[in-house]
């Protein structure tokens, strides 16, 4: 599918319809998703429609129409439950996704995408990760803790952002107190002491004015002041005589620390530096923690994503011996999976979050297993399975050309920081896709990770001798037998393609 730039047009089976330039819509969207507040996300998803939504992942995602329309309408759901009525809105449980296809096809960035658009907590988690409750390991439930640990960071962002004005001034203001110490004025007392006293009161509040104006425009930048800064004492602490995981051992330290008294340390450092630290205290000062963890954990429970990768490696092909022998129980874990995904109370550090509303998507290449090979229990809770289609040549030259982020427009930006002109001719790309689509048919197939490989080996020569050979303002075009001559060599060779990722 082709994106335009003035219009967006979304091909369906009845009919051709025009959608509205995406960008209008982008332009009431902070540049960085985490300053939307959770009422401003419910705001977002009411103005994306799915065909929207779709139209959005065309411009970094090709192909797999399939699976972005499933996507599109689990995220549009979101909306329609928070805005259904309120008897009704404990009822709907969302439909989670089954992605199946092979490694490269673009099952992450599809959900990493979708998170983005939809300003919500996203975690992605590998389930080969996971063991089952009893063993060493990561238990299932730290990837909901990590779900409100990531919706707690995006909404601290938000609130900073909100109190960013007022912590700024009392930034000037403690830094201007180093500089210029104040002067208290007589409060209109009479006598000739007290009238000198307000005088230098009033020149001690202009000096210290024109001074604002200097720290503000960054003239006294390089200039060093004493500043005190807090630190947590966070003792390292280890347990014995039993097994914990990394995070619990990491809230563990967390609350002691916060039991201990905070130390102050004398720092000489720029007032750049300073404005810095100081900005971080000063806002975290401003900032109401219990109203951002409710906050977070409502974000949470009715808008968070959790991405399961590599899910057909807990599943056991039932055929022959089915992957028995010394791993640890990959049925344990699918079991232990469940609770989460069907809707279960997890403690966390923030507080008690109910997983009944979170979407899961779950992915995974099955080459050996297959999806009926997962535990009945299981397959009834993703009850949407979508099959993504294996890329072809004309996706990998699409993939170079159309996306916002395509890695043809990331080195073109690289080289522009160096003063120098890229182009990439339109039939060396096309010689590109070729070559990355048989090099994945002869050595291992691994999608559109292969561009990057490719493109490597391609650029590494220019990359180097950029500045030094090739200075600035220079030109470089790629054609196509600028790459015959540096690819198709490795190509041809197979034991020096098994050297190509």
């Amino acid at each position: 599918m082709s994106v335009q730039p003035q219009a967006l047009v979304v091909t369906s089976t009845k009919n051709t319809l025009p959608i509205e330039p995406f960008s209008d819509f982008l332009r009431f969207l902070p540049e960085e998703p985490s300053t939307c507040s959770f009422f401003s996300m419910t705001q977002l998803l009411k103005d994306l429609t799915p065909r929207q939504i779709v139209a959005e992942l065309d411009q970094y995602i090709i192909g797999q129409h399939d699976a972005k329309r499933n996507v599109a309408i689990a995220l549009r759901n979101r909306w329609r439950r928070m805005n259904s009525a309120a008897d009704m809105q404990r009822e709907i449980t969302p439909n989670n996704i089954l992605m199946i296809g092979a490694t490269g096809v673009g099952k992450t960035e599809i959900a990493r995408r979708l998170a983005k658009i939809a300003d919500a907590p996203f975690i992605k988690v590998e389930a080969s990760k996971f063991t089952e409750v009893g063993y060493v390991g990561r238990d299932v439930e730290s990837m909901v803790r990590d779900l409100v640990e990531q919706a707690v960071n995006m909404v601290r962002a938000a609130k900073k952002e909100a109190v960013q004005v007022k912590a700024q001034q009392m930034v000037e203001d403690a830094i201007l107190d180093i500089l210029i110490p104040p002067v208290k004025p007589t409060n209109g007392q009479m006598g000739f002491e007290n009238e000198k006293k307000d005088a230098d009161a009033e020149l001690n509040e202009r000096t210290r004015e024109r001074f604002r104006e200097k720290i503000r425009s960054g003239e006294m930048d390089d200039r060093k002041i004493d500043i005190d800064v807090q630190q947590n004492q966070t003792p390292n602490i280890g347990i014995m005589g039993g097994a914990i995981d990394d995070m619990s051992m990491m809230n563990i330290q967390e609350m002691i620390g916060g039991m201990m008294p905070k130390k102050g340390k004398k720092r000489k450092v720029s007032i750049a530096e300073a404005r810095k630290i100081l900005l971080e205290e000063e806002a975290a000062k401003l900032i109401d923690m219990d109203e951002v963890k409710e906050e977070a954990i409502r974000k949470a429970e009715d808008a968070g994503i959790i991405f399961i990768d590599e899910i057909d490696k807990v599943a056991s092909a039932r055929s022959g011996n089915g992957g028995g022998g010394p791993d640890v129980s990959r049925e344990g874990v699918q079991r232990d999976l469940l609770p989460i995904v069907e809707g279960s109370a997890v403690n966390t550090k923030y507080g008690v979050i109910h997983t009944d509303h979170i979407l899961f998507v779950a992915a995974g290449a099955f080459h050996v297993a297959k999806p009926s090979d997962l535990i009945p229990e299981l397959q009834g809770r993703f009850p949407i399975r979508v099959e993504l289609q294996s890329l072809s040549e004309d996706d990998f030259y699409q993939i170079l050309k159309e996306p916002k982020n395509a890695l043809t427009k990331q080195y073109v930006a690289m080289l522009q920081a160096e003063e120098v002109s890229l182009t990439f001719q339109d039939d060396a790309l096309r010689e590109i896709a070729r070559i990355a689509f048989e090099v994945n048919g002869e050595v291992e197939n691994i999608g559109a990770r292969r561009l990057q490989t490719v493109l490597s080996h391609l650029m590494n020569d220019f990359m180097f001798d950029i500045p030094d050979v090739i200075g600035a303002n220079a030109h470089v075009v790629v054609t196509k037998e600028l790459v015959e001559e540096k690819l198709n060599g490795l190509v041809k060779n197979r034991d020096l393609s098994q050297f190509i990722l």
